[in-house]
């Protein structure tokens, strides 16, 4: 069962499921709202699944600001009515998080943080959702693994990524992108593929925290520099600006980049490198221009 299954993420984990011959059950938040309790355990109750699969979130991280206990209903009591349904029908639980839970601080800098480092989240969204693993892990214990992302983009949907490839395509444009804070890229179809490969695995193998972040890590000016190049653009119309020159409710973290230790104690490795993914998926979703597409755009002035 995938609970946000009309999500970038949930959506890529129920196609994928759908691909190795599975029939996942695809709930939305008309099938099972998390801040209701009593639907969520009838959801759960009605289809009985082995594994449920929860990538539904309050994602807006500047409105969770002003708006916190609406976020935490979602991100922070939701995935505890979620653990109690599946305890109450034998289910297992993977808990999709954020690298947020993190202070993100620059002092951190120069280290991934591990699994079992300390949580010290500093925005609101940050806090709920580390109210959602605790609820989980606490729920579920022994049949719960929380796995945190960060940086998630899509095949060919919105965010960073996109935004960028289509800003690419605009010529001469120049693009001011912040140089100063660090993380990792993560393209949603790896993700996913991690999470299906830890349900695959033994409730024993697979509880707990991990991380499913694309390996090696960039900054978002970084990340910019090498979609625009990707795409077939001029990499030198990215440039560098401070995070200080944003007015953003919800301070974004410095240092995001997270280890991946744990993995390798369930019998996985880790993700691919990032810069591998963006590959693929740009390939996919904005192929570089062709010799021809540009002698005919110079052809039409």
């Amino acid at each position: 069962m995938v609970i946000g299954a009309t999500g970038m993420l949930g959506g890529e984990v129920a196609a994928q499921l759908a691909a190795h011959g599975a029939d996942p059950v695809r709930a939305g938040r008309a099938e099972a709202d998390l801040t209701d309790p009593a639907a969520v355990a009838s959801a759960v109750a009605d289809c009985r699944p082995d594994i449920v699969v929860n990538c539904a979130a309050w994602t807006a991280v500047d409105l969770a600001e002003s708006e916190e206990e609406a976020a935490l209903e979602v991100n922070g009591r939701g995935p505890g009515h979620l653990a109690r349904a599946c305890a109450a029908v034998g289910s297992r639980l993977l808990h999709v998080s954020t690298d947020y839970v993190f202070a993100g601080a620059p002092a951190d800098a120069g280290r991934a943080y591990p699994e079992d480092f300390p949580t010290d989240p500093r925005t609101a969204y940050g806090r709920t959702k580390l109210a959602g693993e605790r609820a989980v892990l606490a729920g579920l214990p022994g049949r719960a693994a929380v796995v945190r992302t960060s940086w998630l983009y899509g095949r060919d949907s919105g965010g960073f990524v996109h935004t960028m490839a289509r800003l690419a395509r605009e010529a001469e444009r120049t693009v001011e992108v912040v140089d100063d804070q660090h993380g990792q890229p993560s393209w949603a179809p790896d993700v996913a593929a991690r999470l299906i490969a830890l349900g695959a695995l033994p409730a024993d193998r697979a509880h707990g925290v991990f991380h499913a972040t694309g390996a090696g890590r960039t900054t978002w000016h970084a990340l910019a520099r090498e979609v625009f190049r990707l795409t077939g653009h001029d990499p030198e119309r990215v440039r560098a600006i401070d995070s200080s020159r944003l007015n953003r409710a919800a301070v974004r973290p410095a240092w995001s980049v997270l280890g991946h230790e744990r993995w390798a104690a369930a019998g996985l490795g880790p993700m691919r490198h990032w810069q591998a993914a963006l590959t693929e998926a740009l390939a996919a979703a904005h192929p570089p221009p062709t010799a021809d597409s540009a002698d005919r755009k110079a052809a039409q002035g």
